[in-house]
């Protein structure tokens, strides 16, 4: 196996060099004050990602596929110009890694990462997350138990997809460990319950940033628009109903199977590697107030904080003030004032000393350092794609093809919308690009406009799902603990079995959407749930799908 996937490697890096050295010969230097990239707004725009990406599933080493993609994206950015690529890379205002390192937003997610690194260093050492493990041992008796817990505690924590799986995977993470559940089947669960309960939660950010992407000239109350996309959110609702149907249905298909397997016989991982280091400097079992304080404290200052930050405490009213919130700032702010709170308590209670707390912010960082690799090399990459205009090439491709597929728009929006979001591993810059050109394409009260809003924001999730280049992608492997790329390679069959039948559902509700313009259309929400729930029969009827206990 090692052999294996070292050829693999190998030829992956042969490839990756060729594509290098081809973009080098077939392109000219032309740097100047009129400068260009030749492969502006190409299907060459797409190729940093696709390279990333492939690269990322053959060799299993992410760190080299974001770069490799990383490079090429720059070479075909300098058309050939070695000195213009490297300060691209390093320095593009728009994309380079030193602007990513220097963004506000990016940086307050680095801060909040860290810090509830730390928080959680803090859970274990005290005995809090020891006492939750006790008291779950008595009221959670079986595996399935332990998967509803997690799903349903997902389900509440709905403001903000990564502070969903950190928080989540942090305080579940031993309790399924206890009942078997492996670490890929956690960061699936994670994965499930973030973006997709997000994008039809009326008060999130993401609500605040499907609002904002309703262009004003149309006239469209863009949360008004949100709330009716809810019910035509296909790819949420399965995903979630989904969750459901494979926790009772107890099966699993594909490489998630094989994880589970092994789970069963006590290996969470399956790789064999431990990604993320595991705090062992515990006390034996604490006071559940040891971890209840500080999680509570945390969900309520994280949603306070992004409050403050959009006005609440200026008089603006809760809905909006989580619309405008800066969601970034707000974790920063709450983490922050968590981890002040719980040094207080701890300290009276007498829990730690303080030099021990302190020795908890290294913990916490290097506990934390995988995942922050990653989301940097990932901005990085976007970058460069945004710098090749990828946006500009999908936006033309569905310009061109709308006029002439008015009854498989939806459809056609979910395909395009799962390819960008994939590709670019961003959700909201891809509903962000494709929605005014949805509002372009039909009447402001239409119900197809509806219903191809919907398909966008359904396809811009899934894409974000699949994608390994997904800040929320990275953060569920992050708050699962788990190899990022065994998480990747569980996931996506399962996601693409829910886009399967929302390409279906799209197509029945295009059609009626087409042919009566009335809220008719929602007949394709529950015959989306039915094709899958008699997929998931059929799948579990194989030999390949097994029973758990």
């Amino acid at each position: 196996m090692k052999r294996n996937s070292k050829t693999l490697s190998f030829a992956a890096g042969a490839v990756a060099l060729a594509l290098i050295v081809v973009s080098l010969i077939f392109t000219e230097g032309n740097v100047g004050e009129a400068y260009s990239s030749r492969f502006f707004a190409t299907v060459f725009s797409l190729l940093p990602a696709v390279v990333a990406i492939t690269l990322a599933l053959i060799t299993k080493e992410v760190y080299f596929a974001l770069f490799a993609g990383i490079v090429v994206g720059a070479l075909l950015y300098s058309n050939g110009s070695v000195e213009l690529a490297l300060n691209t890379m390093l320095y593009d205002p728009d994309g380079g890694l030193v602007t990513n390192l220097t963004d506000r937003s990016h940086a307050s997610i680095l801060v909040f990462v860290t810090l509830l690194g730390t928080l959680v260093v803090l859970m274990n050492r005290s005995g809090g997350a020891a006492a939750f493990g006790a008291w779950a041992k008595k009221h959670i008796k079986t595996k399935l138990g332990a998967q509803l817990a997690t799903i349903f505690i997902g389900l509440l924590i709905f403001v903000d997809d990564g502070f969903n799986c950190m928080t989540v995977g942090s305080v579940m993470r031993p309790i399924t460990d206890s009942h078997n559940v492996s670490r890929a089947k956690l960061a699936y669960i994670l994965d499930s319950t973030a973006a997709p309960v997000c994008i039809i939660a009326p008060i999130s950010c993401w609500a605040a940033a499907v609002t904002y992407a309703v262009p004003e000239s149309m006239g469209i109350n863009g949360f008004a628009m949100f709330i009716r996309t809810i019910p035509y959110n296909l790819y949420a609702l399965g995903t979630l109903f989904m969750l459901f149907a494979m926790s009772f249905l107890r099966f699993d298909y594909g490489p998630m199977l094989k994880h589970e397997q092994n789970a069963m016989n006590g290996d969470l991982f399956t790789s064999g590697d431990l990604p993320y280091s595991e705090e062992t400097d515990t006390k034996e079992v604490g006071s559940l107030s040891y971890l209840a304080l500080p999680v509570v404290s945390l969900i309520v200052l994280c949603i306070l904080g992004m409050a403050y930050t959009g006005g609440f405490f200026s008089g603006v009213n809760l809905r909006d003030a989580l619309a405008d919130a800066d969601s970034a700032r707000g974790l920063v702010m709450g983490t922050l004032l968590t981890v002040l709170i719980t040094f207080w308590f701890y300290m009276s209670k007498g829990v730690m000393s303080f030099k021990v707390f302190f020795e908890s912010f290294a913990a916490g960082f290097r506990s934390m350092c995988a995942p922050m690799i990653i989301l940097i090399l990932s901005w990085n990459l976007s970058g460069m794609t945004g710098l090749l205009g990828a946006a500009d090439f999908i936006h033309n491709v569905v310009l061109q093809s709308a006029s002439s597929l008015q009854a498989l728009i939806p459809a056609v929006i979910f395909a395009v919308s799962v390819f960008l979001a994939f590709a670019t591993g961003t959700s909201w810059g891809t509903f962000t690009i494709l929605i005014p050109i949805v509002c372009a394409v039909f009447p402001p009260e239409s119900e197809m406009l509806v219903i191809s809003i919907s398909a966008c924001l359904a396809g811009a999730v899934c894409g974000d799902h699949c994608s390994p280049i997904s800040d929320t992608t990275i953060m569920s492997s992050a708050g699962a603990k788990c190899n990022h790329i065994n998480h990747v390679t569980t996931q996506m069959p399962y996601a693409l079995t829910v886009a399967g039948t929302c390409v279906v559902g799209y197509l029945i509700s295009g059609i009626i959407g087409y042919r009566t313009d009335s809220p008719l259309a929602i007949i394709a929400t529950p015959a989306m749930f039915l094709l899958l729930f008699i997929v998931l029969i059929v799948l579990r009827k194989r030999k390949s799908a097994t029973i758990k206990g």
